[in-house]
């Protein structure tokens, strides 16, 4: 099928599309705030309605346990290959509010900009494939190829549902590959398909000392300060060079040999790209390696905030009841988040002070995922940005972790074609996030470019959808 006419149709709806997405960035799909519950169903209605509107098939919101899933297909291309295409509309929150420019739910245009929490990550990337399937469906009235468009809505904590669903509806969901947006490029005149993603883990650890906060004159010196003590303990987490301290932690790290170790040196950014787009002077982490690997092929331990005690305005001079931290890992292969998870745990428990108690909460285990690069599938989506972006792409790997990728690749035995649409410096899980709309309409022509070469994949799959779905 030439998509002549679905290229044309994207570029003379431009502004409509911009529109549209402003709407889709109103909703406050905050996924870790239980208060937004409603928000997301609203979200998920929203998006399921506009899937309909722009003429695919089988338009379903399937409950789950948490946050609902929005489901939709397009059949009718018996004996050509069948894509799934993946995104989120759940978004991280738009807190500390008062380091924002623009109100994170008020999607505001700013040059060539569209600022808004969830604007690349990962709504705008999301919706550059529904305009591309709907620039098909509105001039040939058909697509390529067949979809499935699975967007959840709990990605941003851990989709704690999904693999369960995908592993109940196997058959409803057979295809051959499986594209996801959800990650980024170099620059704008650098994309990039991301072939590797670490896994993660989250978690909580708390440390209590008395029932309740004490005089710091009475008690000061004499009883041991929780807060203090997790400080102590957190600090401890890591030696000078920035290597973590937990025994075990690096037994089961894979190495990568000098062939590998050169390729990324020759695709990826460099250190001073990666202290530019952080905006910090200097680096930090394990010597021996670049900044770009230590994001990549090694793991890490980063503390991601901390509470206890007074920090109001005004003086509060007492030892506090309790302290809490909050910690995120980034695994490589072949690290198992549930050994890393045990290993951590008692690691607190041979370095909590004997004057307070300690307790640890891990959560969201994610598996890190590799992806061949040379599959056809991947190759086409090269292609594909080549007509799109005018350039051709680098292969990179991701820091970041998307759950899905692992599962397609286990359940369905599928690869995932890792097409990101996002820049370096769109501020992604930062105060204002923002999408650069150049890149918005260039991911629409390159998603409509690259069905029309999905098509020629080998290997097509039944595309006969099962009718009854099962709850994750």
């Amino acid at each position: 099928m030439d998509p002549h006419r679905a290229l044309k149709y994207a570029r003379a709806g431009q502004k409509k599309f911009v529109s549209e997405l402003k709407e889709f960035l109103r909703f406050p799909s905050v996924s870790s705030q239980p208060e937004h519950a409603d928000d997301l169903k609203k979200c998920a209605r929203w998006l399921a309605q506009h899937l309909q509107h722009i003429g695919l098939d089988r338009v379903r919101i399937i409950p789950t346990r948490g946050n609902p899933i929005v489901y939709a297909s397009w059949l009718r291309a018996p004996g050509r290959p069948t894509l799934i295409i993946y995104g989120h509309y759940d978004v991280l929150p738009g807190e500390p509010l008062r380091e924002w420019r623009t109100p994170p739910f008020t999607p505001t245009l700013k040059n060539d900009d569209l600022h808004a929490r969830g604007a690349a990550d990962d709504k705008g990337q999301l919706f550059s494939h529904v305009k591309a399937l709907e620039s098909y469906l509105k001039t040939e009235r058909a697509l390529p190829v067949n979809v499935k468009c699975i967007f959840e809505g709990e990605e941003e904590i851990g989709s704690p549902h999904l693999t369960a669903f995908i592993e109940r509806n196997q058959g409803a969901l057979r295809a051959d590959a499986a594209v996801i947006s959800d990650t980024r490029m170099l620059a704008p005149d650098r994309p990039a398909i991301s072939y590797a993603q670490r896994g993660g883990l989250r978690a909580e650890l708390v440390v209590k000392g008395p029932p309740h906060e004490l005089h710091s004159g009475n008690f000061g010196g004499a009883v041991h300060n929780p807060l203090q003590a997790l400080c102590e303990m957190i600090a401890g987490l890591h030696d000078a060079q920035g290597r973590v301290t937990i025994p075990g932690f690096y037994d089961d790290v894979r190495r990568w040999g000098e062939k590998e170790r050169a390729f990324m040196a020759r695709t990826g950014p460099t250190d001073e790209q990666i202290l530019q787009d952080g905006k910090v002077e200097r680096g930090w982490g394990e010597s021996g390696f670049s900044l770009y690997e230590r994001t990549t092929i090694r793991p890490a331990l980063t503390l991601n905030g901390m509470a206890g005690g007074h920090y109001g305005r005004g003086a509060k001079s007492i030892i506090p009841a309790r302290a809490i931290a909050k910690l995120s890992f980034r695994l490589v292969p072949d690290q198992d988040p549930e050994k890393i998870a045990q290993l951590f745990r008692d690691q607190i428990e041979r370095i909590t002070p004997p004057a307070v108690r300690s307790s640890v909460r891990t959560f969201s285990p994610i598996e890190p995922a590799l992806v061949d690069r040379h599959h056809p599938a991947v190759r086409a989506a090269a292609f594909a940005y080549k007509k799109g972006f005018g350039a051709s792409p680098v292969f990179i790997r991701s820091g970041g972790s998307i759950p899905v990728v692992n599962t397609f690749q286990k359940v369905l035995g599928i690869p995932a074609v890792l097409m990101g649409f996002g820049l370096p410096d769109d501020h992604i899980h930062g105060p204002n996030e923002k999408f650069h709309l150049p890149n918005f309409y260039s991911a629409i022509a390159t998603s409509i470019c690259y069905l029309a070469l999905a098509a020629r994949l080998r290997r097509p799959q039944p595309t006969q959808a099962q009718t009854e779905w099962q709850r994750s």
